[in-house]
């Protein structure tokens, strides 16, 4: 949890990208979302921070995988199970030198349900920033943001991380995957800082 902190109080420059949920998605082959399965049994709320609830985590988080991936019509079911770690919501009032971008921190899981098997061994870390825009490139979001929106922001940039994830691995996807190519699967850092599996 300490290290966990840690990265939520320096995350203060990283940046995501805007939104492209109306562009063709990702060649994920005959992808389908199945479970959508979203947790944060263990959330840690990083210093000067907003408060947001548990519950408020999950059901955006959970919005923001189902906006994503339910716009893939294959034949072919995966679940996912995601963890909600750690988060920084950036507030007013807070001097920019010293005020955190909002920052999110998930850990995922992806299962094919017709292999029924997980495919990464181990859960993927994703660490995401808040979008730069005209309103907060000068000072953090919680001058130019609610609170509301910056969950919004980042669970929807969380997402996207995901959906890139797979891409990575989309040769990982699917029946017979060669042993060369089954050999290098999953193995993609783990986005931002390493904190290990939560």
């Amino acid at each position: 949890m300490t290290r966990l902190l840690s990265l939520l109080a320096l995350l203060t420059s990283l940046a995501s990208c805007g939104g492209d949920l109306n562009d063709p998605p990702a060649d994920l082959g005959n992808f389908a979302l199945g479970h959508n399965i979203v947790v944060a049994p263990d959330l840690v709320k990083g210093p000067l921070s907003r408060e947001a609830s548990k519950d408020e985590w999950i059901e955006a988080m959970k919005s923001a995988m189902a906006a994503r991936f339910e716009r893939y019509e294959g034949d072919r079911f995966y679940h996912f199970g995601v963890n909600v770690s750690g988060y920084v919501l950036a507030q007013p009032g807070v001097p920019l030198v010293f005020s955190p971008k909002s920052a999110l921190v998930i850990t995922v899981s992806v299962w094919d349900d017709k292999l029924n098997k997980k495919l990464n061994p181990e859960p993927y870390q994703i660490t995401v920033t808040e979008d730069f825009s005209g309103g907060s490139i000068l000072v953090g979001s919680g001058w130019a943001s609610t609170r509301e929106q910056q969950i919004k922001n980042l669970t929807f940039s969380a997402a996207r991380a995901v959906e890139r994830w797979l891409e990575q691995n989309r040769e990982c996807l699917g029946d017979d995957v060669p042993p060369e190519v089954e050999a290098d699967c999953w193995n993609t850092k783990s986005t931002g800082p390493d904190l290990g599996s939560q």
